[in-house]
């Protein structure tokens, strides 16, 4: 009896599950995604079409300008770790963050400080040589 019952029920769960099979093909199951990232049922308008060059795509990180190295700089010193022997000096013109160690320094070095530099292409970016107190 029980076994009988059971049979009867999966027979209908397999059944209903093929009917349902043929009602994912319809349109309502599809979702289009808007111009922001939202999903909507309605499909995009064709005449608000954005052409896009291929050449003005970027891909990676764009190439940085070349910077002048032999000039000689000026910043103060926005942190520097003494057991570590390295910081950041930021530049006064271009604000940016530079890093330096404590073997290319002239003298030792305390945050706040104002410093002259020059700056040379290290391994992972600019880095501050021949730093000296500017006073």
């Amino acid at each position: 009896m029980k076994r009988e019952k059971k049979r009867k029920e999966k027979e209908a769960k397999k059944l209903a599950r093929q009917e349902n099979k043929n009602s994912l093909d319809d349109d309502s199951m599809i979702a289009y995604v808007d111009e922001f990232g939202n999903i909507t049922d309605s499909p995009p308008d064709p005449s608000e079409r954005e052409e896009i060059n291929a050449e003005d795509i970027e891909l990676g990180i764009p190439k940085k300008e070349k910077v002048e190295l032999d000039t000689v700089r000026t910043g103060f010193v926005s942190f520097f770790n003494d057991e570590k022997q390295f910081g950041f000096i930021r530049d006064a013109d271009s604000q940016e963050s530079i890093f330096v160690h404590a073997s290319n320094t002239m003298q030792p070095l305390r945050e706040n400080m104002k410093v002259r530099f020059e700056v040379e292409q290290g391994p992972r970016g600019l880095s501050a040589i021949k730093v000296e107190s500017e006073q």
